[in-house]
């Protein structure tokens, strides 16, 4: 086996882990190998073949290219950014437009990292983006987005005064079909990223592939409504660590069926109770 190949493997298997573990990509310093000792000239082409086999059957988040595999610092680099490093919004932006850690690289017009008030009251976090989003780099500009803008102003919020606007995925998916796991892991330390810089008061997630991503659950939409629960973004520091997330229906939902508006506009209305309260009646 090359050096190359055994380089290849262990950060695959270094990517497996840390995504089974908590699907965070750790740094870790180069690894270093030797080449095996030449075999005989069949064997070393039936060793070839098994190793391109074994390779081409991985998902595609997981193959290395030839490019890559050359430069492994540089990978590390893309794949390892310090998920709660302090950064600007335009830093991150910057990074995520930089990025190639997943499928949805490939695919996409533009990254699409989010956008609104620098210090928001509220951070609204959906899936990803849709068509719209990807062809204008922007989040929730098509008719969901619309709608959410309605949602917000409802209870005295907007995008360019009080609120940011994400998603856990920054690319979008083919189809508008769900975030692969490996998807939202590769993603995920740039939301957490923008959550250290962002410091919201609240965060509302919309719809359940949100809720499910960054409260690390398997519960339904309707069950996590109507209730506060808690994020915790590691390592922040004493003043507003914990952060109370309170989740909805995705704006996509309420198009599709109208009997989900009269619940989604009480969960607006607990929003603003709120933050009503924990600013004492003001902002």
């Amino acid at each position: 086996m090359t050096a190359e190949q055994k380089t290849t493997l262990a950060r695959f298997l270094d990517i497996t882990g840390d995504f089974l573990k908590d699907g965070h990509a750790r740094n870790r310093e180069a690894y270093v190998f030797a080449d095996d000792e030449m075999p005989p000239p069949n064997a070393k082409a039936q060793t070839q073949t098994a190793a391109e086999n074994t390779f081409s059957s991985l998902p595609l988040a997981y193959q290395v290219d030839e490019f890559e595999a050359s430069e492994p610092a540089a990978e590390t680099q893309t794949l390892t950014q310090a998920p709660l490093e302090e950064k600007t919004l335009q830093e991150i932006a910057a990074d995520i437009a930089a990025c190639r850690a997943c499928a949805l690289a490939a695919t996409r017009t533009h990254a699409v990292p989010g956008e609104g008030a620098p210090k928001p009251l509220v951070l609204v976090i959906g899936e990803g983006p849709g068509a719209d989003e990807d062809a204008s780099g922007r989040p929730f500009v098509g008719r969901a987005g619309q709608l959410l803008d309605k949602m917000l102003a409802s209870i005295g919020l907007s995008r360019e005064e009080n609120c940011y606007i994400a998603n856990v995925v920054k690319c979008r998916p083919p189809g508008n079909r769900d975030p692969k796991p490996e998807e939202t892991a590769a993603c995920f330390p740039f939301l957490q990223q923008q959550i250290k810089t962002l410091r919201p008061r609240v965060i509302l997630c919309a719809g359940r592939v949100a809720a499910q991503n960054l409260l690390k659950t398997g519960k339904g939409i309707n069950a996590l409504r109507l209730t506060f629960a808690e994020f915790n973004n590691q390592e922040e520091g004493e003043d507003g660590k914990v952060i109370p997330v309170l989740c909805t229906f995705h704006p996509s939902a309420l198009l599709r069926d109208e009997s989900l508006k009269r619940p989604a506009w009480e969960d607006l209305k607990l929003l603003r109770a709120h933050i009503d309260s924990a600013s004492g009646g003001g902002e």
